[in-house]
């Protein structure tokens, strides 16, 4: 059964339902689930993650609380306007305010690509914010989002692996381990743009995989709840392949409005 709503947002709407009708959180969250078809919220919770996402729209329902999320391909294969696309959902599907920290692209960029999958994006500007700081890193983010952020608030840092790239900044797997303790103390839900190294393009098949992400220096990527690897067969292509990588791996086709720079259902 497809929940009307992320999980992420039937947990905000049992939060309004616990403070207007004076009940506890857990009995909250029971009455919204029985209004989407369950007995109780452990058992929608359960059968949500049974299903697997099949379009571009099911991926933010899938994501958890507390996720950290790897979403990498290429280059010009749209890992940016697909994370952006998420972002978007989540602004318009969630009170709980977003975050971007980009060290790879100007605000022009940014704005052109979310303004592709919503023109009236601006006037919910208090529900996200956009950085583009060179001194973007755990430490600064944390200090930047821990005032507003809340469960269900997406953060995207673009790119991973820039996070270390200065010197004084902490190893990258220092900065994602205190990443992921925010994540979960906090409830935000934190995707990680990444590099897939070139050799992925003089093999047969060209799909990445977990182990062609591009690590210069060491990550452990167990730390990752959930990774998106994105393919195109041609730079032309009107179909994006999407594989969630795991111990079996979940793909699934996207499509791509290239003229337009957005993913969308097919």
């Amino acid at each position: 059964m497809k929940l009307s709503s992320p999980i992420f947002v039937l947990k905000s709407h049992a939060k309004k339902l616990k403070k207007n009708q004076g009940i506890t959180m857990s009995e909250a969250l029971d009455l919204v689930a029985r209004a989407e078809g369950f007995s109780s919220w452990s058992l929608l919770k359960s059968k949500s993650q049974e299903v697997l996402p099949q379009e571009y729209s099911d991926i933010l329902g899938y994501l958890n609380d507390g996720d950290l999320v790897l979403i990498g391909s290429r280059p010009g294969m749209g890992k940016t306007s697909f994370a952006l696309g998420l972002f978007v959902q989540a602004i318009n599907a969630n009170h709980a305010k977003s975050f971007c920290f980009t060290l790879a692209h100007t605000h022009k960029e940014y704005a052109a690509r979310i303004g592709t999958y919503d023109q009236t994006i601006g006037h919910n500007n208090e529900r996200f914010e956009l950085n583009y700081s060179d001194d973007i890193s755990a430490d600064y983010i944390i200090k930047a989002t821990k005032n507003e952020v809340a469960p269900g608030s997406l953060i995207i840092v673009d790119y991973l692996q820039l996070l270390d790239e200065k010197r004084i900044n902490p190893p990258l797997q220092t900065q994602v381990e205190k990443l992921k303790t925010f994540a979960k103390e906090s409830g935000c839900i934190i995707i990680f743009i990444s590099q897939i190294v070139r050799d992925v393009e003089d093999r047969i098949d060209k799909h990445p995989t977990v182990d062609d992400i591009r690590l210069p220096n060491p990550l452990d990527l167990n730390l990752m709840n959930k990774i998106i690897l994105l393919y195109r067969e041609k730079r032309d292509s009107k179909i994006v392949d999407v594989t969630f990588a795991g111990k079996t791996d979940h793909r699934f086709q996207v499509g791509w409005d290239g003229s337009e720079v957005r993913f969308f259902d097919l």
